[in-house]
């Protein structure tokens, strides 16, 4: 096949081999808003060769009518005549229902047999199985000696039990070291730069346990309500769409040790042991340490915005929270005694997330009237990807007064390049065979092993539900968690 022209100036141990791209869910909002956009970064940079995109949906389009839509979905790139001639005449369509299998065959015959099938599922949960089961009945998930690789969105599964089934049914037709979990978070930048900041630097890794650190502070915050994701949210809540996923994979980077190698299942290896080694919450533990909160009308950014209750597809008489805060403990040697708290929630005042390590304040205080607070690092995700490190400086004068000053380092100036979206690196790496940032099995399940109880009194609203305006920083009652290790939340 004709080279890329457009392929040069990556290294080309990040490039992948020959495959094809098969897209379920070809006409969703994920396609259109994530993966194709970060497929064409991807064409352009020079990170794929040798491909075809496929398309699978039940409206009846042509190849012509796809190559149209992912157009329409590129409208923010320039594209150039060259580029266009190249790129969309790779971009294929098959149309069929997810459940018959004679569009599986229709797939197979325009798959080509000398090259890598990577099939990303951009579907709603309850579609992974028919597909997953009818790309294993159409010889699509093992191609031996090709690689034939299945991407999976979250949620996966509701519940413990509900992860282990579906885990036992991909595996039956997957080998597992070809499901990639996705978890976007753990494609963002400054996500990655946790590893390489505390193993590529000598000084701050003796320094990462319980002799100095007080506790670490993780917040995921939406200005944001459900927007058209009623039905799903009313089955999910934060606590399954944020906690179990994100905050926890966040807290397993910053507790997990040093792994021997950075490989895919060395890292993933240490994650696990970190969330495994999270105590596990009794029922008077949940009533002390997690709180639940839903959000009422209220103001984002000057404008009026409706309350959960009031939004389009929600029960009126729905209890599911949008907002969940808890206290977790990692029992190891390393972090024994250290509180990690957690929080995350729609409709805040800010759009922010940041994992904040709180150290602890000097043995000694030389300057009683005039320490200005303990000393934190904060990694910030989003927006603005960065670090922030807070010290303590004496004010210029003749008084011994100090403040906090900050040290920042932005990856938007640091290196005179904006930082690839999350997908693009995650893509990219689906596409090599690349599994380091995407969860594996047994972390998914230890995750849920924590939660589950949580989830399960929440579910039995044995957790009272605490209102908070829309546009506020959440439950005044999340102060207390905070307030019980004594200090507070960073400001939203």
């Amino acid at each position: 096949m004709e080279q890329n022209i457009f392929a040069a100036g990556l290294p080309v141990r990040r490039r992948p081999r020959p495959f094809t791209l098969l897209v379920f869910g070809a006409s969703g909002d994920l396609a259109h808003r994530k993966l194709y956009p970060a497929f064409f970064s991807l064409f352009r940079e020079g990170a794929v060769d040798d491909w075809f995109l496929v398309g699978f949906g039940r409206r009846p389009w042509s190849d012509s009518d796809f190559r149209s839509e992912i157009e329409k979905a590129l409208s923010d790139f320039k594209i150039t005549e060259e580029e266009s001639r190249y790129f969309f005449f790779r971009c294929l369509y098959v149309q069929g229902d997810i459940d018959d299998i004679q569009a599986y065959y229709r797939i197979a015959s325009v798959v080509e047999k000398d090259r890598d099938l990577i099939s990303y599922l951009a579907v709603p949960p309850e579609q992974y199985k028919p597909i997953i089961d009818n790309l294993y009945k159409a010889g699509l998930s093992k191609r031996s000696p090709l690689e034939s690789r299945v991407v999976v969105e979250k949620p996966f599964g509701r519940s413990g039990k509900e992860a282990a089934e579906l885990n036992d049914f991909i595996t039956e037709r997957y080998e597992e070291d070809s499901i990639f979990r996705i978890d976007h978070y753990l494609g963002k930048e400054t996500v990655q730069n946790i590893a390489v900041f505390r193993f590529g630097n000598g000084i701050f890794e003796p320094i990462w346990n319980n002799n100095y650190i007080h506790h670490v502070e993780i917040t995921v915050a939406e200005t944001v309500g459900v927007e058209k994701r009623a039905a799903y949210y009313e089955q999910s809540g934060a606590l399954r769409d944020m906690v179990q996923n994100h905050l926890l994979q966040l807290l397993a980077l910053v507790a997990m040790e040093p792994p021997t190698s950075f490989t895919s299942d060395t890292v993933r290896d240490e994650k696990v042991k970190v969330l495994r080694a999270l105590r596990p919450l009794s029922e008077l533990d949940i009533l002390s340490n997690t709180l639940r909160g839903q959000y009422r009308a209220g103001l984002i950014d000057g404008q009026a915005v409706p309350g959960y209750l009031e939004e389009s597809g929600v029960d009126p008489q729905s209890k599911t929270e949008t907002y969940a805060a808890l206290m977790a403990h990692v029992d190891s040697w390393r972090w024994y005694g250290v509180p990690f708290i957690l929080r995350t929630g729609k409709r805040l005042s800010r759009r922010v997330s940041e994992i904040a390590v709180h150290f602890k304040k000097p043995a000694m205080n030389l300057f009683p009237q005039a320490f200005g607070g303990a000393n934190q690092l904060v990694f910030r995700i989003q927006p603005d990807e960065g670090l922030t490190l807070y010290l303590n400086t004496k004010i210029p004068g003749l008084t011994d007064r100090s403040r906090v000053v900050s040290m920042d380092f932005l990856y938007g100036t640091g290196f005179g390049r904006p930082s690839p979206e999350a997908y693009e690196r995650l893509l990219l790496d689906a596409l090599i065979g690349d599994s380091t940032l995407y969860t594996r099995r047994d972390e998914v399940e230890a995750s849920w092993a924590f939660i589950d109880p949580i989830r399960r009194a929440w579910d039995a609203q044995a957790v009272p539900l605490h209102l908070y305006e829309a546009g506020s920083s959440g439950p005044l009652a999340a102060q207390g968690l905070a307030e019980r290790i004594g200090d507070h939340w960073r400001r939203l």
